[in-house]
C-alpha cells in the first residue's frame, strides 16, 4: 500500500465516523407483534375463520443475563424498531471501521521504522 492508499483509508474512516454521528438513539433486542386467542367461547377469536385479538407489541432484550420484556403501544413499537435498526447499523459501521483500522495498521506496521517516523533512514558515517 502507498501513502495514497493510507489517505484513502483515512477518508473512508472519516466517512464512517460521520455516519455514526448521524445515527439516533440505539437499542438492542427485538420487537414482535402478537395476536392472541382469549378464553371466551363465543368470542370472534374462536369463530371460523378466527379473528384474533391484537396486534400486541412486545419488546424483548437481554439485560444482565436476564430477559427483559415490555409491552408497547403502536408508537412505542415504531420507535423501538427505529432504535433497533440504528443499533444494527451501528454494529455494521463498527465492523467496517475495525476492518479499515486493521488495513491501516497493516500498512503502517509493514513500513520501515524511518518511514513510520516520516524521516529518511540515517546513513552510517565512516
Amino acid at each position: 500500500m502507498t501513502d495514497t492508499e493510507l489517505a484513502g483509508l483515512h477518508t473512508r474512516y472519516r466517512n464512517l465516523q460521520d455516519q455514526v454521528r448521524e445515527l439516533g438513539f440505539i437499542a438492542p433486542g427485538s420487537v414482535i407483534e402478537r395476536y392472541t386467542i382469549c378464553g371466551s367461547p363465543g368470542c370472534r377469536c374462536h369463530a371460523d375463520p378466527p379473528v384474533r385479538h391484537g396486534p400486541y407489541y412486545q419488546y424483548t432484550r437481554k439485560l444482565a443475563g436476564k430477559t427483559l420484556t415490555r409491552r408497547l403501544d403502536t408508537e412505542q413499537a415504531r420507535a423501538y424498531r427505529d432504535w433497533i435498526a440504528n443499533r444494527r447499523r451501528l454494529d455494521e459501521l463498527l465492523t467496517d471501521m475495525d476492518e479499515l483500522s486493521r488495513q491501516a495498521a497493516e500498512l503502517l506496521l509493514t513500513r520501515s521504522p524511518a518511514a513510520r517516523r516520516g524521516t529518511q533512514p540515517q546513513q552510517d558515517t565512516p
